[in-house]
């Protein structure tokens, strides 16, 4: 891990192939960085994610991630955090960050979350 940069967490559900199929694209574009972001499956650890303070049934529903400081993110606001921290993906994270793509990027990513977990059962 490099010192420069502290350690994110980012707790994915490990139960959605297509969650392990993007986590792997963010493990192959992190390239060095990749030691900076910890992945942290969420199938079946509702304790620990009480204990951190994320809803387990939020955390199927909206990408979390912990912060260098400890804070927990969620949604698109985590998703810039992850993103800003592949070099390819940074200016994508800026891009997404903003004021007028937010709420619009935010509700179609709800959609297909509410259509994979009812599709799977899972809602």
């Amino acid at each position: 891990m490099k010192q420069d940069k502290a350690r994110i967490s980012v707790y994915y559900d490990g139960a959605c192939p297509q969650c392990i199929k993007d986590r792997r694209n963010y493990e192959q574009l992190s390239g060095k960085s990749k030691d900076d972001i910890q992945w942290i499956d969420i199938t079946g650890k509702e304790s620990l994610l009480r204990s951190i303070g994320i809803d387990p049934r939020k955390a199927l529903m909206e990408l979390h991630v912990k912060d260098e400081n400890q804070q927990i993110l969620s949604e698109i606001d985590a998703y810039v955090l992850l993103m800003s921290r592949v070099p390819l993906l940074k200016p994508l994270s800026r891009v997404i960050g903003l004021a007028l793509i937010r709420p619009m990027l935010s509700r179609v990513y709800d959609w297909r979350v509410n259509r994979r977990l009812r599709h799977t059962g899972r809602l």
